[in-house]
């Protein structure tokens, strides 16, 4: 195969639950993610084995929340997974990249991680690699947390530092809304504050509890995410624009990651498109509809 294009779901944390960090510095967590339908795009080019690879990063025409790509290519998470499978290989697999992007960058939805997880994928099948999805989620483990659960995908509760992956066999039918507050948030520092904030309670069994709650009695107003207060204690204008969406919509308003992003749950698509319709033109902040999706993984 010469030429794919693969679509790099985003993620959503519904329950969120931070340990106190490790001897080596990183927090142990559970918590259960789900991917939804909002997407980056990866377009691979396969090229002859004499040229070297070549990427491109920008914006898709219809982001929502832009940011500045001012980070080298060696730095994108795309690019490190597609260098780690060539190290595991250890053969030269050129490609051309195309990647649109329209995940917000630092937004708590994985996004960086889910163009990691694709581009794994996408090599694996057109250098018909014969590679397992374990094998993937192995590899993409040294390049981020969130890759090894955004190569499965689905719905799945994820444990330790991103490495112990439970997948759930119902992924819940679920609608929700993202806004994308104009404050972003730091992860590091987030984590700082919720060392300060001395929040540090990991609760496997309350994750638990909601993932194999039936879908159509999930207590919405029950999800939660540990570093919420953390995140609104550094980033205070990112607690504004949470009190003011809490305001307007009236339905209980959840952090995603380690933010900025924020995602209401809702009765159905119909629901979902008027509610975000809402948000940007009352709060005149971006928002799209989303409902969880298992991926297509090549």
């Amino acid at each position: 195969m010469d030429h794919l294009t693969i679509s790099a779901p985003a993620k959503l944390n519904l329950a969120l639950s931070a340990g106190a960090p490790n001897e080596d510095g990183l927090h142990p967590i559970c918590s259960w993610m789900v991917t939804v339908s909002l997407y980056d795009d990866l377009e691979l080019t396969r090229l002859p084995p004499d040229r070297f690879s070549r990427y491109a990063i920008l914006w898709h025409g219809d982001a929502k929340r832009r940011r500045e790509i001012n980070w080298s290519v060696t730095k994108d998470l795309a690019v490190q997974a597609h260098l780690a499978l060539q190290r595991y290989c250890r053969r030269s697999l050129p490609v051309q990249m195309k990647l649109e992007k329209r995940i917000p960058i630092g937004g708590g939805l994985g996004g960086g991680s889910s163009d990691a997880a694709a581009m794994l994928h996408g090599i694996n099948k057109m250098y018909d690699l014969g590679l397992s999805a374990h094998d993937l989620a192995s590899i993409g483990a040294e390049i981020g947390a969130d890759v090894p659960f955004l190569v499965h995908g689905g719905s799945t509760i994820v444990e330790g530092i991103g490495d112990k992956l439970e997948p759930q066999e119902i992924l819940p039918d679920l609608h929700a809304v993202i806004a994308f507050p104009e404050a972003s948030c730091d992860t590091g520092a987030v984590y700082a504050g919720f060392d300060e904030l001395a929040l540090e309670n990991l609760n496997p069994s309350a994750v638990r509890e909601l993932a194999v709650s039936p879908p159509n009695s999930m207590p919405h107003e029950k999800l939660f995410n540990d570093l919420t207060a953390a995140a609104l204690h550094i980033t205070p204008a990112l607690k504004d624009e949470m009190d003011c969406l809490e305001s307007l919509v009236e339905f209980p308003v959840h952090l995603s990651g380690s933010g900025s992003s924020l995602f209401v749950i809702c009765e159905g698509l119909d629901h979902a498109s008027s509610m975000a319709e809402l948000i940007e033109r009352q709060l005149q902040l971006p928002a799209v509809a989303v409902r969880t999706v298992q991926p297509n993984t090549c």
